[in-house]
């Protein structure tokens, strides 16, 4: 229900009125505010750019009249003279939950899933809630507000916290006096969005970041499709979605990866989002400068830990202490790269953080014209109110401050906070000023006595040249008392100096000894020219201004600071296992160029190649792993029995070390497939190992199609506990009724589509037709041989085969009928006991398919496995008799052949892709290392620059330590060391991140 202000608020035409006679007044006396007030003999900023030296500022009924040098005062005038005082636009945040409750999180969201929408009349999903307007939640809180005038803040936009789709926010003032209608400027400012799903319903999906990027294209799809009058019954979140259409859209990406995926997505839809940065855009500047967007930052920079304990210190990564050095840079580089963002205080714990870190980024950087418009006139423009808001030219709102000078140094204080102009005293500008550097003598031993702090919380420091003692200060009355440590060690006594203070430059008065005698004081206070010192010391000072590491890519252990380029690699006298008709070749040169397999044979040569001996020494064709978790940051979508909507290639982590893991196993591609979650799970992404490269850059181009099935104990949720079995199917028979189901709908979808009638755009139903129409191929999670023997009936019932059944530890026992099917099988070399439908698994599984013509490939589905695919292929050698060329071809050829891409890589073959590695031995040998892992001639992997990263990533942590400890040292806060545990990602991991 809409609340009382709110309806008032309807009158006001989106901002409000000061004279609203029909409003009563029960809450005290009312300021007046209908006179003209002018502030004279003021240093004023206008604007960021435009400053004012012994300027006016002369304002009325809560508007700026004017602002100027030469401004005509009226009769009727407050005139106040603020000589030596400096003016600033009040800030304004534009990304706040001010005055905005978050909604209480609805029990059992886990335990109890739902599945069906919670909400009559609305969308299909609870987690979409365009519908919703934080102007009918908003609530003033007055000692929150306090807080931000005090930080400098005037207007905030105000958002609900909850949904991935969140609805409008409200902008409103932080006046002190007024109610919720006069502190209104306007009801709806953006519409909000996030990745985080609604604490208000137990609706199970998405449970991943996949999924909640498909079901934003989803709802784009249908908002279209509703728009255009093709939905009959009446849904009021997709009414709201296309009526917020052209306001501003704000989207918390929290981090920089998130920021390139969400644009990537929003251009699909004509759509520019404002960002909610995570403080790292820095280490992929280039890329997020090319989505065009503005910026919301916060700048939570992280703490410092705490590294006295060595053994701890020892386990805080790299990518940490880096973050710790790196990010108070942020803001900088943004601005260097003509990046429009605005500050927040989000993610601040209390909004008194700002100025500190926003004093730390000018330390590190940032201009003081970039950071005070940050404040003031982006906000403004990005929620379109650059005419009211951000600056004080005539006709803005008379939100301003009165300073007592540079509001970027840390001794300024900020006498008043004008709002619509309502003035908010927060210090008397009559408050005398001690703070600063005095120097004094008492017994022959010079002082220095340093006084700083807010202006009525002072803070004092006493010290000789070897000694520095906390003193405690206290002024009142123009009285101030010191009390400090004698420089007896061995005795607790104290000085107490006693002052009258009339004039801040000189203090006198009386010293009392502990042995009760006492002299007299007189102390001198420093001006800012002596404490900068001479040029000598300035120029020492540079020395002490902060040490930015440089960025690699990426930015963490293994980064370097230039990504790998193509070359021209001549190897020489090297054992080739060519995986062709011409097998192993003893003896022989391959020639790499342009990023392809130029030459093979003897006696090559090329101009400016690089020449390798290999000697004793074997060249291949890269290992690909068919079935793998690894760089990828969800695996499951679990919300559905049915998620083919979902793709891999939208969550891909190119940051994941386990790449340069991999390649340091001799991997060169993988496929990273859904989990097993459902029946019909997502869609995988095939990519190439280019360590440091974004995401964008691993996926293969033009890459084949791939989708996840799942079978078994998981899709049927057996392992998932008594209290999450709740979503169909329950049982084998109901998995091959999902798939039945499915497949059906698809073909009667898909037959629509090409009927050329008008239809509603599916992305699932979409996917399952590719599938249909041999666009697309499965990839299928299986063990028990019935299982296999009914998806196969299934498929071949629809006109399509299975492509690939991975796992499949019972293939033995059916293949005959997986190569009469045309489906291949990817293993295990060995698995098999660690749940029960694996009970029949054999380590011949593998040589009795391959024996039987099936196409075989040794998988890992494991973090660590994927390392050491060269030995599980051996294993089949072992175990099948099976040949070392053929044993080498299931971890390179086939699994290429069964993903689509043979064309490009599987083999050393002139004019294929040059992704090649160099083993020490036999690759099958337990004794083999990839010396180098190469990508498209580019080498990724190099054993030699490996032991070199290695002392650099040493030297770097030491380094990177003592920092941290000198922060400490300094005084400076610090946090405990709260040790990491990487989470290895397999078929049944579910994400849970994006969950509030």
């Amino acid at each position: 229900m809409i609340k009382k202000w709110a309806i008032l608020s309807l009158l006001l035409c989106g901002y409000f009125s000061f004279a609203q006679e029909y409003v009563p007044k029960n809450d005290g006396v009312k300021t007046n505010t209908s006179n003209y007030t002018a502030f004279t003999n003021a240093k004023i900023y206008v604007t960021a750019n435009q400053v004012i030296e012994n300027g006016t500022l002369l304002i009325k009924d809560g508007k700026v009249v004017s602002s100027g040098n030469n401004v005509t005062i009226p009769k009727n005038t407050v005139v106040v003279d603020i000589s030596g005082k400096t003016i600033y636009p009040s800030f304004i945040d534009i990304y706040s939950d001010f005055g905005v409750k978050k909604p209480s999180s609805t029990p059992g969201n886990r335990r109890n899933p739902q599945y069906d929408a919670g909400r009559e009349g609305y969308y299909w999903n609870d987690h979409i809630r365009p519908d919703q307007n934080a102007v009918d939640h908003f609530k003033f809180d007055s000692k929150k507000a306090e807080a931000l005038r005090k930080a400098g803040f005037g207007v905030v936009t105000s958002h609900i916290d909850d949904g991935i789709i969140q609805g409008t926010g409200v902008l409103v003032t932080l006046a002190a006096n007024g109610n919720d209608a006069t502190r209104l400027l306007d009801q709806k400012v953006g519409q909000f969005s996030s990745t985080s799903k609604s604490r208000t319903s137990r609706q199970a999906y998405p449970t991943s970041l996949m999924g909640t990027m498909a079901l934003l294209r989803q709802v784009n799809h249908d908002a279209d499709w509703y728009a255009k009058g093709n939905i009959k019954e009446k849904d009021r979140a997709l009414e709201a979605y296309i009526a917020n259409k052209n306001l501003v859209q704000f989207f918390d990406a929290g981090k920089k990866v998130n920021a390139l995926r969400f644009d990537k997505l929003g251009d699909q839809f004509g759509i520019q989002y404002v960002f909610v940065g995570g403080g790292d855009e820095y280490e992929l500047i280039k890329d997020i400068k090319n989505t065009n967007a503005k910026f919301v930052l916060p700048i939570n920079f992280p703490v410092a830990y705490d590294m006295e304990d060595p053994l701890l210190a020892q386990s805080v990564s790299l990518e940490d202490l880096k973050a710790w050095n790196q990010s108070p840079a942020n803001p900088k580089i943004l601005a260097e790269n003509n990046i429009t963002f605005a500050l927040t205080t989000h993610k601040l714990k209390d909004a008194k953080q700002l100025m500190p870190n926003l004093l730390k980024a000018i330390k590190y950087g940032l201009d003081k014209t970039t950071a005070l418009q940050a404040l003031t006139s982006v906000p403004a423009s990005i929620i379109g109110k650059s005419k009211e808001l951000g600056h004080l030219k005539s006709g803005a709102y008379a939100n301003f401050l009165i300073t007592s000078g540079d509001i970027f140094d840390k001794e300024t204080t900020i006498y008043e906070n004008w709002i619509t102009g309502i003035k908010d005293q927060l210090t008397d500008m009559n408050t005398t000023d001690l703070r600063g550097n005095y120097t004094f003598n008492l017994d022959n031993t010079d002082y220095q006595l340093e006084i700083t702090g807010d202006i009525e919380k002072l803070k004092s420091k006493v010290k000789t040249e070897t000694k520095a003692y906390d003193g405690k200060i206290s002024f009142d009355k123009n009285w101030m008392q010191l009390t400090f440590a004698t420089q007896d060690t061995t005795k607790k006594e104290f000085f107490r100096v006693v002052s009258h203070v009339t004039n801040t430059n000189t203090l006198n008065g009386k010293v009392y000894y502990p042995n009760g005698n006492e002299t007299t004081f007189f102390a001198t206070k420093q001006n800012k020219e002596d404490k900068k010192g001479s040029k000598k010391d300035k120029k020492n000072k540079k020395t002490d201004a902060p040490k930015i590491y440089p960025v690699t890519y990426p930015n963490m252990a293994y980064g370097t600071e230039n990504l790998p380029k193509q070359e021209t690699l001549l190897f020489k006298n090297v054992t080739v296992w060519t995986n062709e008709k011409d097998g192993i070749i003893k003896n022989t040169d391959v020639l790499i160029k342009n990023g392809k397999i130029a030459k093979i044979g003897i006696n090559l040569s090329a101009s400016n190649a690089t020449v390798i001996d290999g000697t004793g020494k074997h060249l291949t064709a890269g290992i690909i792993d068919e079935h793998s978790h690894i760089a990828t940051e969800s695996v499951n979508e679990a919300g559905h029995n049915s998620t083919a909507e979902v793709t891999i290639e939208d969550v891909i982590d190119a940051e994941d070390v386990d790449i340069y893991r991999n390649l340091a196993g001799g991997v060169t591609s993988i496929q990273i497939l859904h989990g097993s979650a459902n029946p019909i799970g997502g869609r995988s992404a095939i990519i190439k190992l280019k360590w440091g490269e974004k995401a964008d850059n691993l996926v293969y181009t033009n890459s084949p199609k791939f989708i996840k099935f799942a079978l078994g104990e998981n899709v049927k949720q057996s392992n998932w506990g008594d209290n999450a079995k709740t979503r169909f199917p329950q049982t084998r028979m109901g998995v091959e009724q999902v798939f039945t189901d499915y497949f059906q709908r698809a073909k009667e979808y898909d037959a629509l589509k090409k009927s050329g009638k008008p239809y509603r755009k599916d992305l699932e139903l979409e996917t399952i037709a590719e599938i249909l129409n041999k666009e697309r191929f499965i990839s299928c999670h299986s063990y028990v041989q019935s299982e296999i023997n009914m998806l196969m009936k299934v498929c071949e019932a629809f006109g399509f085969n299975v492509n690939t059944f991975t796992h499949i530890l019972e293939g033995y026992k059916v293949a005959d009928k997986m190569v009469q099917h045309g489906a291949g099988g990817s293993t295990f070399s060995d698995w098999w006991a660690y749940k029960y439908e694996v009970n029949d698994a054999i380590p011949f599984n593998a040589p009795i398919m391959h024996n039987a013509g099936v196409l075989v490939a040794i998988n890992s589905d494991d973090a660590e496995m994927s390392r050491r695919l060269n030995q599980e292929a051996a294993k089949s050698v072992k175990y099948g008799d099976i040949s070392e060329e053929d044993a080498w071809k299931f971890v390179t050829l086939n699994p290429a052949k069964l993903l689509h891409i043979d064309n490009r890589v599987g083999s050393i073959k002139v004019g294929k892709d040059a992704d090649v590695v160099l083993w020490t031995d036999n690759p099958l040998s337990i004794y083999a290392k990839a010396e180098k892992t190469i990508i498209e001639g580019a080498v990724y992997f190099d054993l030699k620059r490996d032991a070199e990263l290695r002392e650099a990533i040493k030297k770097e942590k030491n380094e990177l330590t003592m920092l941290m400890l000198d922060a400490k040292n300094k005084g400076l806060k610090t946090k405990p060391i709260e040790k990491k545990e990487k989470e290895l990602l397999h078929c049944d991991s579910i994400d849970h991140q994006h969950i509030h």
